[in-house]
């Protein structure tokens, strides 16, 4: 199986060398080039293709939001993963907007920053709890002034994932199933949680009982 290739594209110099750092010795992934700012960045992705673009927007002068539109406009399959320390929703709900795949913060570590450099590769979308949050909390407010009736919140996979969940299904059980990462399986359910306000298990199942979606002799997860 060919290495992941990776494009590191950050201003700040200490960042560049302990992503390097974290990414050596680790034959799934291959670091195949580094950019200071825009120009450097877009001949970098010209020569090599990366799979994956590893990305911190938020410096003047060097990158932007326009950085990724560029990007966009050059290579439209790039994958993109932001990590970066801005911390102002409006920014990321742009950035997000833009279609970048995953987004993380500088303070998320070691396995979270792997496992998302594997799901953008993939072509997959992944969000730190952070970034997930302001998502949700976006979802909701749009939704505040709404006079209209559903049955439930919940999308067509959301409903997919609660009746394998009452089935007492685990993450990578239901994973499997459905052609997903385990990582999008917890993501998934962790929003499903909070748009029913539930907080265990055991109300999730009550909840796909009471809907209709299950029976309620079958088993329920712990």
């Amino acid at each position: 199986m060919r290495p992941v290739s990776i494009i590191l594209a950050d201003s700040q110099y200490l960042t560049r060398l302990g992503l390097k750092h974290l990414l050596r010795g680790k034959e799934q992934f291959r670091v195949v080039g580094e950019a200071t700012k825009e120009s450097q960045l877009l001949e970098r992705i010209k020569a090599f293709t990366p799979q994956v673009v590893i990305l911190d927007y938020n410096q003047p002068g060097n990158f932007s939001h326009a950085t990724v539109e560029n990007i966009k406009r050059l290579a439209p399959l790039a994958n993109i993963l932001i990590i970066s320390a801005d911390n102002n929703k409006e920014n990321i709900y742009s950035i997000l907007e833009l279609g970048v795949n995953s987004f993380l913060t500088k303070a998320c570590e070691e396995g979270e920053i792997l496992d998302a450099i594997k799901a953008t590769a993939r072509g997959e979308k992944f969000f730190c709890s952070k970034v997930l949050d302001f998502l949700l909390e976006k979802s909701f407010s749009k939704n505040n002034g709404d006079d209209s009736c559903h049955a439930t919140p919940l999308s067509p996979r959301e409903v997919e994932i609660v009746q394998l969940i009452a089935r007492g299904l685990v993450a990578k059980e239901i994973a499997g199933q459905l052609n997903l990462s385990p990582h999008t399986v917890y993501t998934h359910r962790k929003n499903i949680m909070k748009k029913l306000k539930l907080n265990t298990a055991s109300e999730l199942v009550l909840y796909a009982v009471q809907m209709g979606w299950v029976e309620n002799s079958w088993p329920s997860p712990e």
